[in-house]
């Protein structure tokens, strides 16, 4: 099994190489970086330093996989409400349900899709900044 993945993942990495794109697995416990293949993740603590511009504290997501390398995260999106049509896409699985729910965008509503509604439940979130506010000497 390991050969064949291993086959398949360098032939998809040639494939990459020659079209210029890099390529990430997902909580693979397989390594494929020989393969050109490195070990990615969708909640990227690096990328998202690299943007925001400082570092983060914080850990590694506790309800994903072992392999996982994502970064605890809170979810702001909704199944079924994407009108890209990814074929990949696992959040949207009913096209008609996307259908349906995009009727029901409100740009002035507080929710991605829909309005509150009287019976809904309204929590509020207590968040703290996870900005790395002490320097480090590498940071120099």
């Amino acid at each position: 099994m390991h050969d064949e993945l291993r086959e398949f993942a360098e032939k998809l990495s040639k494939i990459a190489a020659d079209n210029n794109i890099k390529i990430g697995s997902c909580a693979e416990k397989i390594d494929l970086d020989e393969c050109g293949i490195i070990h990615n993740c969708c909640i990227d603590r690096e990328l998202i330093e690299k943007i925001i511009g400082c570092k983060l504290n914080v850990g590694k997501d506790k309800n994903q996989r072992k392999e996982c390398g994502c970064v605890e995260s809170v979810e702001i999106g909704t199944y079924n409400t994407c009108k890209n049509g990814c074929a990949y896409c696992y959040a949207n699985y009913s096209s008609k349900s996307v259908e349906t729910n995009a009727t029901k965008y409100d740009p002035s509503s507080p929710l991605l899709c829909g309005q509150v509604q009287e019976d809904d439940k309204i929590t509020i979130r207590k968040v703290e900044s996870l900005k790395e506010t002490q320097l480090s000497i590498f940071d120099m």
